[in-house]
């Protein structure tokens, strides 16, 4: 009876088990909360994607010194991700930089010290172990509890981004299911068969609305008048829930969320507003995340890297440039004929922020 018993267990069905949740659909969950905020959807915007592709343009157009690695097609992938993701890592390979997907990291007092990476390939990808002198991070809205981990701008608004999604999608479902343009016509009582033929001799029908009416009906506290033949239209009124106000604001939060001014894309937006716009978004949002990656990119890489999105972002206005121009020679050619040495000449452009 042993023996055969040994030959069963050794026949043994396998268990398997099917886990609605575990440990990979959490993982895989947190990713895409990390990637589009709160709703899941809202990196599909347009509003989103506008601002994700001012922040790939200007990073495309950085001036790079220091380095042949940061490509402009390696600064656009990072000003994508940073947008997207709130951060970006990128592994050193000699001459270039690798890009990559997904990552893993070993801390040493809140510090990186190595990454297991995973770089995308045609037919799969490839995971390998790296130490962090190897691998280019950046982040951006790092809080003291994960200094090591970024958060993206559309993922700290996404209660806003989830009114947006919202917003837009009611109004795509109203579009589609609404019955956009039919009407009630009244018609005098009729057998059914009548007014089944009448019915299907309609068109434009949307949303399965009956498109008649018994005059003899009473309804509102009285029977309809027969003379009365007026159609009834039955497109919904959808003002009392203010859905351009709200999807306007909804949209400028988001911008605002990403240093994009909303008047940037206002339909009266004059040249000024537009010059001063692209100054706000280079110079207090993006140029200092340029100057993380250049921190990062110095320490990695052992020698100096400088990046500006300040000059390639400049409004050309070629009349301003000329009138700054002459009021700064004359201030010149006045601080020589005053005798002011190079000393006290360099102190005033220091004031006037003219030190570069």
């Amino acid at each position: 009876m042993g023996i055969m018993n040994l030959f069963r267990r050794g026949n043994a069905p396998v268990e398997t088990r099917a886990v609605a949740m575990g440990y990979t659909s959490d993982l895989i969950a947190a990713r895409a909360e990390w990637l589009a905020g709160g709703s899941g959807v809202g990196e599909l915007t347009a509003t989103v994607q506008s601002c994700v592709s001012l922040w790939e343009g200007a990073f495309a157009l950085a001036d790079v010194e220091g380095t042949r690695l940061l490509t402009r097609r390696n600064l656009a992938l990072f000003a994508r991700m940073m947008a997207l993701r709130g951060e970006s890592v990128f592994v050193i390979r000699g001459d270039r930089l690798l890009p990559v997907s997904d990552w893993d990291i070993k801390t040493r007092q809140g510090i990186p010290s190595a990454y297991r990476v995973s770089i995308s390939e045609v037919g799969g990808g490839l995971s390998e172990t790296v130490l962090a002198a190897e691998v280019i991070h950046c982040a951006i809205g790092s809080s003291a509890a994960a200094p090591w981990a970024g958060t993206s701008p559309l993922h700290r608004a996404s209660l806003t981004a989830e009114l947006l999604q919202e917003v837009e999608t009611a109004l795509r479902d109203v579009y589609r299911d609404g019955p956009i343009g039919s009407q009630i016509v009244p018609f005098p009582e009729a057998p059914e068969n009548d007014l089944s033929s009448l019915a299907r001799g309609f068109r434009g029908r949307r949303g399965k609305i009956l498109m008649r009416e018994s005059v003899n009906v009473a309804a509102a506290g009285g029977p309809a008048p027969a003379q009365d033949w007026r159609a009834s239209g039955v497109t919904p009124d959808i003002q009392g829930v203010m859905p351009r106000e709200t999807l306007t604001a909804a949209r400028g939060a988001i911008m605002a969320s990403y240093g994009v001014l909303p008047g940037l894309f206002a339909e009266n937006a004059q040249g000024p507003l537009v010059r001063e716009a692209q100054r706000h978004l280079a110079q207090i949002v993006l140029q200092p995340i340029a100057m993380l990656l250049a921190e990062e990119a110095t320490q990695k890489i052992g020698q100096a890297v400088k990046l500006d999105l300040v000059r390639p972002m400049q409004a050309f206005d070629a009349g301003g440039k000329a009138r700054a121009f002459a009021t700064m020679l004359s201030a010149l050619a006045e601080a020589k004929a005053a005798g002011l040495d190079a000393a006290a000449l360099k102190d005033a452009e220091n004031f006037i922020d003219w030190a570069d």
